[in-house]
């Protein structure tokens, strides 16, 4: 089985000095491609240095982080866009819109998602958003810059019933599924149940969000296993179909940029 996490931090400091050791785990295991979402301009050249170290297995990203949005967005935004020439990214992300922390930066964080939309358009390429406590807020920009034409991973979904059926009208956006759905609590799996599994893609999040029965550790590459596991559950499919169906999701939505190295 050949797994692909659509959405892996593994360049961030949370993993000094052990990076590499992971990423040779991670294959070992089974997973054969991380994509790597970038979150702001302190982590480009974390970013970068891993996926040079690791060129067939780790594929960059470029974004702004709608934590890192504050009333200096213009100028971030354009020394994030000045790294969309000078080399290859397989998406732009991590991008979107966060209520839950703070909501003082709205108007702007809309601002920067919009203008990151446009990116993904210009450039063909899909977008890893982060929706929290903001879906309403999210489907608004994409149906304003043009849900047609706009293709991508609502990363960490964690909507409501009501969420998802907003998201299947989107016809080019998969769901990002991780840990969570291993929560005791959570009601995730159930959610999920009312789409097909062709719109579902794996990824760990890590550090973040880590799965049961690791769960309240740093998330790891290899706990993306936990992950899938749980889905196969969901849709009573084997391990090994959940794990070939996901990664077709996945190379489906990242399909231009194969001949690029992401197989």
């Amino acid at each position: 089985m050949k797994l692909i996490d659509t959405h892996n931090h593994l360049y961030l400091e949370d993993f000094d000095p052990e990076q590499d050791a992971l990423a040779n785990a991670a294959m070992e295991s089974g997973i054969d491609t991380l994509l790597l979402p970038n979150v702001d301009l302190t982590t480009i050249d974390r970013m970068h240095d891993l996926c040079d170290r690791f060129p067939d297995f780790a594929f960059p990203m470029m974004g702004l982080h709608p934590t890192s949005v504050d009333e200096h967005y213009s100028d971030i935004l354009k020394r994030t866009e000045s790294y969309l020439g000078k080399r290859h990214y397989c998406g732009i992300g991590e991008i979107g819109i966060d209520l839950y922390w703070d909501k003082t930066h709205l108007k702007e964080q809309k601002i920067v998602f919009e203008e990151q939309l446009k990116w993904s358009i210009d450039l063909d390429l899909p977008v890893a958003i982060h929706t929290r406590e903001a879906y309403p807020d999210v489907l608004e920009c994409i149906h304003k810059i043009g849900a047609d034409r706009l293709k991508g991973v609502f990363h960490s979904f964690t909507g409501t019933p009501e969420d998802l059926a907003e998201i299947r009208k989107l016809k080019n956006f998969k769901l990002g599924i991780n840990g969570v759905i291993t929560f005791k609590n959570s009601k995730l799996a159930e959610t999920i149940r009312q789409t097909d599994i062709e719109r579902i893609v794996l990824e760990t999040d890590a550090p973040y969000l880590t799965p049961v029965p690791y769960r309240g550790k740093r998330n790891e590459p290899t706990y993306i296993w936990k992950t899938a596991e749980k889905v196969a559950e969901t849709y009573g499919l084997t391990l090994e179909e959940t794990v070939q169906k996901t990664r077709k999701n996945a190379l489906d939505l990242f399909k231009n940029h194969q001949e690029k190295g992401l197989v």
